[in-house]
């Protein structure tokens, strides 16, 4: 299955020659511009003004530094997700100004970095005008993969993953052909309740919750490092872009974060890409592909870490992966459903109405009254909307 990587991110089988080459610019739209993603994306535009130029930025709701970012970048095409905010702003708002800016002419590559589901439209849309996709929100192809991969293959653009443990995977097969694999391992951090029982979690507050022990990142994906379902819809995301089973994925827990995932061959070799835990490093490979231009960030030494250790997930404790997992073999619209109950149930619980464990609960409440359907797009719109529905009922949020 993996060859479909060939069609899709271009990865394995292609040759490319970097040097002597002349490298165009590469004109980007960004896509969630204002969080943490975005905005490590514009640190790396700055660090290759030569390479890379922003066209267009769309944000949530922090206008104050889309105005800023959009000054700074002389940029044109801007939008904000929140229509009330962008009223206020005096600049384009809701879904469809984001796909305005996701779609416009001088735009090569949409680095798709908002938070949920709510980047499926645009991606969609951009991949329909012929534009190659840096993608760093898991949730559309977890929701959508069955939609959007199918499409990136019939229009011919690329698709390059900016997650850590996806670019690890990426880099690693350059060069191999797809017979060659056997699985690839995803390495999880273990977040902030590594070692920890179901019984210490019972009274975990959000502040806990949000203290990563190695990322900086948003509050949404925190809390999903720290219930584990971030590996959940990684696997998931894995399956899609490297066209393997589900069960050819695998996940071990690495405190570290040097090794950012492993890719295991027939004859038994394992390859891992390492590096400190800067996202970005995948942001620049995902954007530069195939070329490796220098940077101002630091390099990793062995010598730099005492030592690097490895262990088992605790899916007793941390159930959400295996929940993840078993709505991708379920099939249809089911990790769609999957997806939206976990986007609720996490923010229900940063904002105190959901308990920690009770997002487990939660999601798997949800999937047992889903029955799935095919995997339209109209279909997966109209599941993701029952599921989020049905998430405030169990939790009475309305």
């Amino acid at each position: 299955m993996i060859g479909k990587v060939s069609l899709s991110l271009r990865v394995i089988g292609d040759d490319h020659v970097v040097s002597g080459t002349k490298v165009d610019v590469k004109r980007l739209a960004v896509l969630g511009s204002t969080g943490s993603i975005g905005t490590q994306t514009l640190d790396i535009v700055r660090q290759h003004p030569d390479k890379l130029e922003v066209v267009g930025l769309a944000a949530h709701s922090n206008a104050a530094l889309l105005a800023e970012q959009a000054e700074g970048f002389s940029c044109r095409h801007t939008a904000l997700m929140d229509e009330q905010t962008a009223r206020s702003a005096g600049v384009p708002g809701g879904i469809e100004a984001v796909v305005d800016v996701a779609v416009a002419a001088e735009v090569d590559i949409v680095v798709v970095a908002v938070a949920g589901v709510i980047g499926l439209k645009p991606t969609i849309a951009a991949i329909e005008a012929g534009k190659d996709i840096a993608l760093a929100s898991k949730e559309v192809l977890v929701a959508a993969g069955g939609v959007v991969m199918p499409l990136v293959q019939r229009k011919g653009v690329t698709m390059t993953p900016i997650d850590s443990e996806h670019s690890a995977i990426f880099q690693c097969l350059q060069g191999y052909r797809a017979d060659q694999v056997e699985k690839l391992m995803l390495t999880a951090s273990g977040g902030p309740f590594r070692g920890k029982k179901r019984a210490d979690l019972t009274e975990v507050t959000s502040a806990q919750a949000l203290n990563h022990p190695t990322w900086q990142m948003g509050g949404k994906i925190t809390v999903d490092s720290a219930t584990l379902m971030n590996k959940g819809l990684e696997v998931i995301e894995a399956h899609w872009l490297f066209g393997l089973d589900i069960d050819q994925v695998e996940v071990v827990v690495h405190p570290q974060s040097i090794v950012h995932s492993f890719v295991q061959f027939k004859d038994t070799s394992v390859l891992g890409q390492l590096g400190w835990p800067d996202m970005r490093i995948p942001i620049q490979y995902a954007l530069l592909y195939p070329e490796r231009a220098p940077n101002q960030l630091r390099p990793w030494s062995p010598l730099d870490t005492a030592s690097l250790t490895f262990e088992a997930p605790d899916y007793e404790t941390f159930r959400c992966p295996q929940i993840a997992r078993q709505s991708a073999k379920s099939g249809g619209t089911a990790p769609c459903a999957m997806n939206a109950a976990n986007e609720v149930a996490a923010n229900a619980f940063l904002k105190g109405r959901c308990g920690f464990l009770q997002i487990a609960d939660v999601v798997e409440e949800t999937l047992s009254r889903h029955k799935p359907t095919d995997p339209t797009l109209d279909n997966l719109l109209a599941v993701d909307g029952w599921a989020r529905e049905t998430v405030s009922e169990i939790l009475k949020l309305e």
